[in-house]
């Protein structure tokens, strides 16, 4: 098939394979491409380009494995590759440009800002038109923090006044598990229908995917994504919320509590009693703050519990319990504050005082554990947890709803490790 080489990717890694890259291959309408840039290693560009850029995507069910081939990257190259880089972000007939740089590349001191001013700058000057920039990353507001690092890194006035013109950024919520493929993963593709004959660098993924991608498109063309399931709206911010507040505010509540009750993965947390009951009370306050239909929002809490139960899709609660001094301000403070704003004497619900009190104990009784700068020290009290997350919570109310928590969880007895399936990769 002919593709379109009309977007241009930078961070061709798994979940872009997983996710940009599967979006494109169910697209109805033209054909479109993707022309794949490396950050800076050559080495995934080498071995997709060694491969003629096709690869297999293995969804990972609970039931089985399934496979696909994807063919919709049409060139890759290394990141260092800045004649190519220029000449493809000024080409007219590239109207896109995505990125998955993680929260990193968005930063004063990356270099990913000033790559796409060096692009852009060359587009400029070939009068190459409009053009879209999407980050698929996972931030709040990404396209508006992708605007304020590329403006930032734009030190010519006059090429500053153009990007306003001709230069959109949309915001986009996206959300795929995608873990590391393993060499376990390889060898297996032989055996699986469908997969690549000798593919060498394959991706492993769930079966759910999503994307609400923010309307600003205007005047620039783009792929029939809607005909493969991407939402277009005026406004990503209640669909970020429901992200952040049911699934990651969840994955945060089962990794602090589920590594506290001597568990290693989301799917064996899920099952435990204790840990399910916190999480639908936290999925209960976070639903009623959510500015979306109740019918939405249960559907949605279906469909995570769903996602969370496949012990196929190995998350280690670890992982997930790095970083909790970022993560929970906006997970579950946030929530907290609209609560207490929208009636002052709503009081602590059990979810949130249990995902606070989890993470206190986390940071104090397994600080080995801990992989997080800002985290509170193991002789902390509750007092220097909100200094850390919510200063301006600390109050009577919520320090006694969070201590109750605390003494709720150490009583409780935790069942004995092993007894529930951790899940494998197989």
């Amino acid at each position: 098939m002919s593709r379109r080489p009309g977007i241009v990717h930078l961070g061709i890694g798994a979940f872009a394979r997983a996710h940009l890259a599967w979006y494109l291959q169910h697209t109805g309408g033209e054909p479109w491409g993707i022309t794949a840039f490396t950050g800076r290693s050559p080495a995934a560009a080498e071995a997709l380009a060694a491969q003629d850029c096709r690869y297999t995507l293995v969804t990972r069910a609970v039931d089985g494995d399934t496979a696909e081939v994807v063919d919709t990257i049409v060139a890759a190259h290394p990141g260092s590759d800045e004649t190519a880089w220029r000449h493809l972000v000024a080409s007219p007939d590239t109207t896109i440009v995505t990125l998955t740089v993680t929260e990193a590349g968005y930063r004063a001191d990356s270099d990913v800002p000033a790559r796409l001013v060096d692009g852009l700058a060359a587009r400029r000057a070939a009068d190459g038109g409009r053009i879209a920039l999407v980050s698929l990353d996972n931030l709040t507001h990404n396209g508006d923090v992708l605007r304020d690092a590329v403006l930032s890194a734009a030190s010519d006035p006059a090429l500053s006044a153009w990007i306003d013109e001709h230069v959109t950024f949309p915001s986009s919520m996206v959300d795929r598990i995608t873990p590391a493929t393993t060499a376990d993963d390889v060898t297996r593709l032989a055996e699986l229908p469908g997969a690549l004959d000798g593919d060498r660098v394959p991706v492993v993924t769930e079966p759910f995917v999503e994307w609400v991608l923010e309307d600003a498109f205007d005047g620039i063309d783009r792929p029939a994504w809607e005909t493969a399931g991407v939402r277009l709206v005026a406004d990503v911010t209640p669909y970020e919320q429901r992200k952040l507040w049911l699934l990651n505010g969840a994955h945060s509540l089962l990794a602090y509590l589920g590594l506290l009750r001597g568990y290693e993965t989301v799917a064996s947390a899920v099952v435990d009693p204790v840990c399910r009951a916190a999480v639908d009370a936290l999925w209960d306050e976070a639903a009623a703050e959510l500015p979306l239909p109740d019918d939405e929002v249960a559907a949605a809490r279906a469909a995570l519990l769903e996602r969370f139960g496949n012990p196929r899709i190995r998350h280690t609660l670890r992982q997930i319990a790095s970083g909790g001094s970022q993560k929970l301000p906006v997970r579950v403070v946030d929530v907290l504050r609209r609560r207490f704003d929208r009636d002052p004497d709503a009081g602590v619900g059990p979810g949130a005082a249990t995902l606070l009190a989890s993470w206190w104990l986390h940071c104090t009784t397994q600080p080995d554990l801990v992989t997080d700068a800002g985290a509170p020290g193991p002789d902390s009290d509750v007092h220097d947890v909100l200094a850390v997350i919510a200063p301006d919570l600390d109050t009577p109310t919520v320090v006694a709803a969070v201590t109750a928590a605390a003494d709720r969880i150490r009583t409780a007895a935790a069942p004995a490790r092993g007894t529930v399936d951790e899940g494998v990769h197989a």
